[in-house]
């Protein structure tokens, strides 16, 4: 641990999947080489545990993403949240009943904002057969009984509803990530 480095937790967004592959060795020694310290990865999907000398989370989602897009050659966006955001937000969603009959899938799709007005009332009110959304804050619950590749609610229809960049996790590896990485300070 270096003293005075916040350490965070970072969800990539479309990272091994359609053809946009990187290897997670490979891309933990790039953002290594550019000064991040710590750098640990969890399952092929973009989710890693880093330390920063940037102060801010909005600062190290920046800077995550322009190393990144510019060594992959293409744009991985970066959304990044505190260990203690991650335990609090995990604590938050098992206390949320289920929002469909028992058997859904739960997913967390975080954002680099906070959705309010509009978008969050469009969310809330999600009523397609089989899904349905709850907003806190900066992130969308999103609770499915079909089939996750026939649903409407998709990670790009909640980009159009918001205007925020999201990346969906299923809450199962979201619990696996709070676990190894969400009480590291």
């Amino acid at each position: 641990m270096i003293a005075g480095m916040p350490q965070v937790i970072v969800f990539l967004r479309a990272v091994n999947v359609a053809g946009r592959f990187v290897k997670m060795a490979d891309l933990r020694h790039t953002l290594e080489e550019a000064g991040f310290t710590g750098v640990e990865s969890h399952i092929q999907s973009g989710n890693l545990l880093l330390r920063s000398r940037q102060r801010t989370t909005s600062a190290m989602a920046s800077r995550v993403s322009t190393v990144l897009s510019q060594w992959a050659g293409f744009e991985i966006p970066a959304i990044v949240r505190t260990p203690t955001e991650l335990n609090a937000l995990v604590k938050r969603v098992e206390g949320i009943p289920p929002l469909l009959e028992p058997g859904g899938r739960r997913y967390l799709a975080f954002a680099d904002r906070a959705i309010a007005g509009p978008a969050k009332e469009v969310l809330d009110g999600w009523d397609n057969p089989g899904e349905r959304a709850r907003v806190l804050d900066q992130d969308v619950l999103a609770e499915l009984t079909i089939d996750f590749h026939k649903t409407r609610l998709t990670n790009a229809r909640i980009e159009r509803i918001t205007g925020a960049v999201t990346t969906w996790r299923d809450l199962k590896v979201v619990h696996e990530i709070a676990e190894r990485w969400g009480e590291t300070q």
